[in-house]
């Protein structure tokens, strides 16, 4: 008998909902909320007041592109955290009453857990999956972390950001810029016209494989400064360089505690994953890191980087496959869970 799982994400600003039967996707759906651009960042109540008004058509579509009823699926996977608590309930209490409705078990998904298993949604039977044990660089708004991949349930958190992520940085940086949020696709754009080195930003001294980006953040905030007291047209002249030069040090920063890491643990293979990784510096700075050193790398199609469902559904199949069901008295969670 097939397994077919629904996916549940709602732990942002992104209602998805997605169906994978034995293994392989036959449907990723995406609602975002634009609603969050003019505030520079998401607005947690106005986040959960939309996941509230897109979950049903978002489910709906879903089973519909995946040409299946509701009494056709195995399990419901859902995101239990870390994200904004708001958000999770939506999808929490979305998935617990369509489980009874249905009467079929729920599995809860830590978000992170499905950035890394998002190597493993297969669109086709043929498409390539990484070999266990290999190192996810997890880098998202909220995480950037190093991850040693020992199973589908057996993950080390080697390293983790002390304060904020790489994906922070790009916001933050450019709303000093006056880009429109979110900052960090148009970093990427800009970086692309610009010089990598025409400005110097700092570099953090933080001892093992943790990382840290106040620092870069507060050095690219006093370049600003500094160049608007000389010439008030300083960010419109220089906005290519100042991308490029900023997405240049966090690839610098990433990549160093990367090398790190596989020289500690001399594992041969590296994927990344997160909402950063779909950088075009980024992944090309890794593919070509992992070339260099003979490593095989796993780079994720860009609909895979979001917070998207199909990462959920394939977590959850896993768990279910081992029969790690959720009991119906858990809550969501805010924060990361080791």
């Amino acid at each position: 008998m097939s397994i077919t799982i629904l996916g549940i994400e709602s732990s942002c600003d992104d209602t998805s909902a997605a169906v994978i039967r034995d293994g392989l996707l036959m449907s990723n759906v995406i609602a975002s909320q634009s609603v969050h651009e003019q505030y520079g960042g998401v607005v947690p109540e106005l986040a959960s007041r939309a996941h509230q008004q897109n979950i049903v058509p978002v489910v709906d579509t879903a089973l519909k592109k995946a040409g299946i009823q509701p009494s056709d699926l195995s399990a419901i996977a859902f995101t239990r955290g870390p994200g904004l608590l708001g958000s999770l309930l939506v999808g929490t209490s979305f998935a617990k009453g369509l489980s009874l409705a249905l009467r079929i078990p729920i599995v809860d998904v830590n978000h992170l857990h499905g950035h890394v298993l998002s190597h493993f949604i297969r669109e086709e039977l043929s498409d390539r999956v990484p070999e266990y044990p290999f190192l996810t660089l997890l880098i998202s708004g909220g995480n950037s972390q190093l991850i040693l991949v020992r199973d589908y349930n057996d993950m080390e958190i080697l390293g983790a950001t002390i304060d904020d992520a790489a994906g922070e940085a790009f916001d933050k940086c450019a709303k000093v810029m006056g880009l429109p949020y979110p900052g960090g696709p148009h970093i990427d754009r800009l970086a692309a016209e610009g010089d990598p080195k025409r400005f110097h930003f700092a570099r953090p001294r933080i001892p093992g494989l943790d990382y840290s980006f106040s620092g870069l953040k507060t050095s690219f905030l006093y370049t600003v400064r500094d160049g608007l007291r000389a010439d008030e047209n300083f960010i419109t002249a220089n906005m290519a360089d100042l991308a490029a030069s900023l997405q240049h040090t966090i690839i610098d920063i990433l990549l160093d505690k990367l090398d790190k890491a596989v020289k500690q643990t001399g594992v041969r293979t590296v994927a990344i994953g997160g909402g950063v990784s779909a950088n075009s510096g980024v992944r090309q700075a890794v593919a070509d890191y992992c070339t260099t050193h003979g490593l095989t790398a796993f780079i994720p199609k860009r609909s895979f980087t979001t917070d998207n469902a199909a990462m959920v559904a394939i977590a959850g199949y896993y768990k279910y496959l081992d029969g790690q069901f959720c009991r119906y008295e858990e809550t969501p969670f805010a924060r990361v869970q080791v």
